[in-house]
């Protein structure tokens, strides 16, 4: 049976890590097959809230958009 890590924190409060709980279960005799990282393992990725969209004056498929990345407001061009 797979189990994510989070759902069982759910349900049990522990500290450990996916691997030091693997090493426990398997002490107290529940076998753990493997731990499997299941992320996207993406890098470099920003995640902004976008707080405003107005046509690109230059380009009829393209928007001007004010977002907010946490660190600051900045101004981007997109095709959304």
């Amino acid at each position: 049976m797979k189990v994510t890590y989070n759902w069982l924190k759910q349900y049990v409060d522990f500290e450990w890590s996916p691997e030091e709980l693997a090493e426990r279960l398997t002490m107290i005799g529940l076998e753990v097959e493997s731990v499997e990282k299941v992320s996207g393992g993406f890098e470099g990725i920003v995640v902004a809230e976008v707080l405003s969209k107005e046509p690109h004056p230059d380009a009829d498929r393209l928007s001007l958009c004010k977002v907010n990345d946490g660190t600051g407001e900045r101004q981007i061009v997109c095709g959304a």
